[in-house]
């Protein structure tokens, strides 16, 4: 007898109930390896989390002191990340090696118990740490050249050379408005003083940067809540943000909220006080009212806090580690970044714990934060890089013909009295290069084009050459036909200003004091013509990268036009968007 029928209805029954217990079941998510990995760490180890700390991109022997300290904190202290930084050696910047940084961060990668979330300040793509990889311009060039589509490519760009070397945290882009010509710190690193385009660019960069899901990386604005408007560099002091709470809004805080609608994943504090904001003189970094009352409640951000390096002055002077530790977590961060000392950070926080300070409960949702971003990050699946890939992420064609042609977009011509740029009689032309250090590669490249132009008067010069020297060098000027001078000034940590370095001022005094007209190029900081206002003509480039050091020698002999404008005001001489377009001849 055929009885397939008769139970079909039971069937069905059965059916229905499994659909409907299926759907009352906890689903399992993409937090499940992120809630795991919490329960498995002990209450240091979970502190430990919270902490990401330096190494140099290199791959030291394991035998070093300096392999034997950074494997200690991973493997006994546990922390939870490394964050990239440049190394300086007499005034120089030493970048690292993708392959080494790999095959180093691979053997940290295996020393972990959880994943190593690895950062890096690349702020002009990975060329701002990394060798072999798209020599991009600043921030401030992209402005300059008034490229929004330029600024998504950038930030795919470094999404994808960093996650191709073991990086996957960027902590860019610069959100700082500058408007203090005399910012030492912030200067071609911020996009601008206009608020709007400001926020324009930086959601551009997310937008790019989030662009391509095979290379996720958390993207980090910064410097909160702004500091465009300071003259004091936070790695030596605090410094003070005076703006009434109106205009905080208005300027400073603009790009931080657009960033926000764009889904950015973290937001990094500014070691800096804000009387309009926290009444008590403190760093922004360890203010509730402002990382927590302001980020968290006004702005309604729910991502990643991260302080700034904690090692800075601006912080570090005020509080030992473990006090600056506690309070940046009172305050509402959740990274830990750099800390003066870990260890003692750590034991800080965990003291704190035990006082009643800080609830476990408090640390463990920041915990579980970078936790679950790791997980989102795919590290709970892959944690080590493929050193074979590498290659097809750097130094794509692509990328370097648009580093190019933003460099050349940039170039915005602020001054030219009798119409000497570009030169007319190249030949007779006079070049004195200034680089920024000694032993600094600035410059090399630009006399090289140059060579290659048959220009014979070029002087490459270091800060410290004696005053000899330099009389002997404004000796030359005075008998060339057109003397140009080319300075590479940038904002650097710890130096404090952004005009020339070493003997360079009185120099260029002495060749604008010559009574011929002089050409100006800035490699970088835009307001050096408010120093050298004598200069007959003025080329801003934004940047002392590569490719803006060869668009400048091509605008110098006409073989490329001129159409940058200026995204910040030169005051007194020129205004914002000001630019004087040059063509080249038919």
């Amino acid at each position: 007898m055929n009885v397939l029928p008769a139970r079909i209805p039971l069937l069905l029954i059965c059916a229905a109930l499994l659909a409907s217990a299926a759907q009352r079941a906890p689903r399992k998510t993409a937090a499940d390896p992120a809630r795991r990995w919490l329960a498995s760490l002990t209450p240091a180890e979970r502190v430990a989390q919270l902490v990401m700390a330096p190494f140099y991109g290199d791959a030291p022997n394991p035998k070093s002191p300096e392999y034997k300290a950074l494997a200690s904190l991973v493997a006994e202290e546990r922390i939870g990340g490394l964050i990239v930084l440049n190394r300086v050696r007499d005034g120089v910047v030493e970048r690292a090696d993708p392959y080494q940084m790999a095959a180093f961060l691979n053997r940290m990668q295996r020393l972990a118990r959880v994943p190593l979330i690895v950062g890096g300040d690349f702020e002009r793509g990975a060329s701002m740490r990394m060798t072999s990889t798209a020599p991009f311009p600043h921030a401030m060039a992209y402005a300059a050249a008034g490229d929004l589509e330029a600024v998504r490519r950038l930030g795919r760009a470094t999404a994808r050379e960093a996650r191709a070397m073991g990086v996957h945290w960027v902590f860019a882009p610069v959100a700082d408005v500058n408007n203090n010509p005399d910012n030492p710190i912030i200067n071609i690193r911020s996009f601008g003083e206009d608020p709007a385009r400001v926020a324009a660019f930086v959601r551009a960069f997310i937008e790019g940067a989030h662009a391509d899901p095979a290379a996720r990386v958390l993207v980090t604005v910064k410097h909160f809540p702004g500091h465009g408007d300071t003259a004091i560099d936070s790695h030596i002091g605090l410094g003070v943000v005076e703006a009434e709470r109106a205009r905080l809004d208005a300027v400073e805080l603009a790009p931080f909220r657009a960033a926000i609608e764009a889904g950015v994943d973290a937001i990094m504090t500014a070691h800096l006080a804000v009387p309009a904001l926290e009444p008590e003189r403190i760093p922004a970094t360890v203010s509730r009212r402002i990382m927590t009352g302001l980020l968290r409640g006004e702005l309604g951000f729910r991502g990643l806090l991260t302080t700034d390096a904690m090692d800075m002055q601006g912080l570090a002077q005020m509080f030992p580690p473990g006090e600056a530790a506690v309070r940046a977590l009172e305050a509402g961060n959740d990274l830990l970044l750099i800390p003066q000392d870990a260890r003692a950070a750590i034991r800080g926080v965990l003291e704190a714990v035990r006082a009643g300070r800080l609830k476990q409960e408090r640390i463990d949702r920041s915990v579980l934060k970078i936790l679950e971003a790791k997980v989102r990050l795919g590290l709970h699946r892959q944690r080590l890089v493929r050193i074979e890939d590498i290659p097809d992420a750097l130094l794509d064609p692509e990328d370097l013909a648009d580093a190019a042609r933003t460099a050349a977009r940039a170039l915005t011509l602020v001054k030219n009295e009798g119409g000497i740029f570009p030169l007319k009689e190249a030949e007779k032309s006079c070049w004195f290069l200034l680089p920024g250090s000694r032993f600094s590669t600035q410059g090399l490249e630009l006399r090289a084009m140059l060579r290659a132009r048959g220009v014979r008067e070029i002087a490459l010069l270091d800060p410290e050459l004696p005053e000899a020297e330099f009389a002997a060098q404004a000796e030359r000027a005075a008998r060339c036909g057109q003397p140009v001078l080319a300075a590479y000034v940038t904002a650097s940590a710890y130096r404090g200003h952004v005009d020339l370095a070493g003997n360079y001022p009185a120099f260029v005094r002495k060749i604008l004091a010559l009574g011929k007209p002089v050409i100006l190029i800035a490699f970088g900081n835009p307001y050096l013509l408010r120093t050298y206002p004598e200069a007959a003509a003025y080329l801003a480039a934004f940047s002392t990268a590569r490719p803006s050091e060869q668009a400048a020698v091509k605008a110098a002999f006409g073989e490329i036009p001129v159409t940058g404008r200026l995204p910040v005001s030169i005051p007194g001489l020129a205004p914002a968007g000001f630019g004087i377009m040059i063509d080249t001849p038919e």
